[in-house]
């Protein structure tokens, strides 16, 4: 049976931290002012998030992702406005150089009362943000047969977002250690190969029936179909720091989506792969980020990022330009030249120890730095 063109349209949602802009430290409990007037400018674009200094946005639905740039933009502009009033500055970074996870405090909300109570310390370790993107797929059978090829991609997205090298004050040696805390929840990580939306009902309903989630946004995979809205939602990335980086990232995650639908009016699709092999380009994302290389699995061999990069660039440009975002595909080459947040932030780091600044200080650095790039970086 023929499945009507999918819409392809884009929502974006972006998590960001708020730090007290003299002591460089997260905002543990923001006045209820500030709220106030973030909900007076945003009203239901902007909520709260797991800890009361996080920030959630979501874009409106764009029929054009440049729509979804502009949304952001403004967002971005807006919130740091409303938080500087108070003292504090905003940050896109999925993690903070040397916040402590225990001193944090958690949403007065019953929805995050109960993931705490539920899940308890792996709960409260969450001082992480992440950016997640929506496309519209109506069709709930292609929903899960795009979730199913996409995520052999998952890695490729994750090396060009990272922006968490540091965790309670120590550079981990990694680019993305996010998804190490991320992990250590329940129902993450790359989901297995459903064969039907009603296959994938059934995985709900007996989660649902056992009284183990309450609904599938308790599903949190890597990629998921949403359960409020006809999309499927990107959730492996790190949230970006700079707007043109994450706008780059969706649109790779876009054309990556439209690339397989035109491969299925031809019947043709991308290979499948299982999870566990898709896993091992997840870990060398978090572990090396762009710099590194990837398991080509059709060669059985590893291959640089940056050729892996070119290889997209070139495969999707055809979707690319169908879908207006062939200069945001571009600027891929710019984030494997000159590095994503993570290594911004860790030459921050070294820059600041090399003047003379002790490690306390050169965290604060890191910061500072991450303030200007949040809303200036280019």
């Amino acid at each position: 049976m023929p499945v009507t063109k999918p819409a392809f349209t884009v929502g974006i949602e972006e998590e960001y931290l708020v730090v007290d802009r003299e002591t460089r430290d997260l905002m543990k409990s923001p006045p209820e002012g500030m709220w106030d007037g973030l909900k007076e400018i945003l009203g239901e674009k902007v909520g709260p998030e797991f800890l009361k200094a996080q920030i959630e946005v979501g874009t409106q639905v764009a029929n054009r992702l440049d729509e979804a740039m502009e949304d952001l933009g403004s967002m971005r502009t807006a919130l740091d406005g409303v938080v500087a009033e108070y003292g504090g500055a905003l940050i896109a970074s999925s993690t903070h150089p040397s916040a402590e996870w225990w001193s944090q405090e958690t949403t007065d909300h019953d929805r995050y009362r109960e993931l705490a109570s539920d899940l308890q310390q792996v709960a409260r370790r969450l001082v992480i943000c992440g950016m997640h993107v929506h496309v519209g797929i109506e069709d709930p059978d292609l929903r899960i047969d795009m979730m199913n090829q996409v995520k052999y991609f998952l890695p490729h997205i994750l090396a060009l977002s990272t922006s968490s090298p540091f965790w309670t004050g120590r550079n981990t040696g990694l680019k993305c250690y996010r998804l190490s805390v991320f992990q250590s929840l329940p129902r993450t990580g790359i989901p297995e190969e459903f064969s039907s939306w009603r296959e994938y009902e059934r995985h709900v309903d007996i989660l649902v029936g056992a009284g183990i989630i309450e609904d599938p946004t308790k599903l949190w995979w890597d990629i998921r179909p949403s359960h409020r809205y006809p999309t499927l939602e990107m959730r492996i990335s790190d949230m970006a720091t700079r707007l043109q980086d994450g706008i780059t990232i969706a649109a790779f995650y876009l054309c990556l989506l439209h690339m397989m639908y035109r491969m299925r009016l031809n019947n043709h699709r991308w290979r499948m792969y299982s999870p566990a092999l898709i896993s091992e380009n997840v870990w060398r994302a978090q572990r090396y980020g762009h710099e590194g290389s990837m398991i080509d699995f059709g060669r059985g061999e590893l291959v640089p990022f940056a050729d892996l990069i070119e290889e997209l660039i070139e495969m999707t440009s055809e979707d690319a330009e169908a879908l207006g975002v062939s200069r945001h595909m571009e600027h891929a080459r710019k984030i494997v030249v000159e590095g994503t947040s993570a290594d911004r932030q860790l030459a921050a780091y070294e820059a600041a120890i090399a003047t003379g600044a002790d490690h306390g200080e050169a965290l604060q650095a890191v910061v500072d730095h991450l303030i200007v790039d949040t809303l200036h970086g280019l």
